[in-house]
């Protein structure tokens, strides 16, 4: 046998069908960490400017401390949603994309509810300030069952259909 023989039949085989659908895991996870990503950061940047309001100086302690949770969820949502990429540069050209996958799909589900209490969160701070008390619990509910239902309990019912 050639060296020229192995190289062509190498350069033939290809990745294998394991390896092709690793690739398409990854892809479509990116993709949907750049949908999630866009709005995550808007939120975080707009929680960020909040404190330089005229009206921060109005929030009560409770609303102060759902604001810093509030806030401190959106940084980590943040960081769970971005991480994916940051492992992806630590790891390039190791051959660990079956770890990839694995580890973004967490981050992203992770990051997912995240994003759900987060949201659950700005609407409870917000219909307290609006509302009170009472209307923010009930919104900030409202919310969050919106959220499960839709990307758990949609998908589940998929699923068993």
């Amino acid at each position: 046998m050639t060296a020229t023989h192995v190289r062509r039949s190498a350069a033939t085989t290809g990745p294998s069908p394991r390896s092709k659908q690793l690739d398409r895991n990854w892809d479509e996870l990116l993709q949907e960490l750049r949908v999630m990503q866009t709005g995550v950061q808007i939120l975080t940047g707009f929680l960020l400017t909040v404190p330089f309001t005229d009206r921060f100086a109005d929030l009560d302690h409770a609303q102060r401390t759902i604001y810093l949770c509030v806030l401190t969820g959106s940084v980590v949502t943040t960081c769970l949603i971005v991480a994916p990429a940051a492992f992806h540069r630590v790891l390039f050209h190791q051959r660990e994309r079956h770890w990839l996958v694995s580890a973004a799909n967490i981050s992203a589900r992770v990051g997912l509810t995240c994003l759900a209490v987060v949201s659950s969160g700005v609407v409870l701070l917000v219909f307290d300030i609006v509302l009170g008390t009472t209307g923010g619990i009930v919104a900030s509910l409202a919310v969050l069952t919106m959220y499960f239902t839709l990307w758990l309990g949609v998908p589940l019912i998929a699923r068993v259909r």
